[in-house]
């Protein structure tokens, strides 16, 4: 298990699902897409729309684009993938 990265911030928040553990099951707000106050994301960094990303429950470290606001441009797309 890795530790926390220093990069991480209570006060820097995002609800993804984490791609390791699914410590999201049987919640009600996560179900119904809802913020809830269990089941966040500490948000590293950014670059655009690119997230930078650690879950609390299992510290896995992950990227996650969300294709909104200000995106990477195309040729970051081609070349990091989609």
């Amino acid at each position: 298990m890795l530790p926390l990265d220093p990069q991480a911030d209570l006060g820097r928040r995002a609800w993804v699902a984490c791609p390791n553990c699914d410590d999201r099951q049987g919640c009600d707000p996560c179900a119904r897409g809802r913020t809830c106050s269990t089941h966040w994301r500490y948000l590293l960094s950014n670059t655009g729309s690119l997230l930078h990303l650690q879950c609390p429950s299992c510290t896995h470290v992950w990227d996650h684009e969300t294709r909104f606001g200000a995106t990477r441009s195309r040729r970051e797309r081609i070349v990091d993938g989609p």
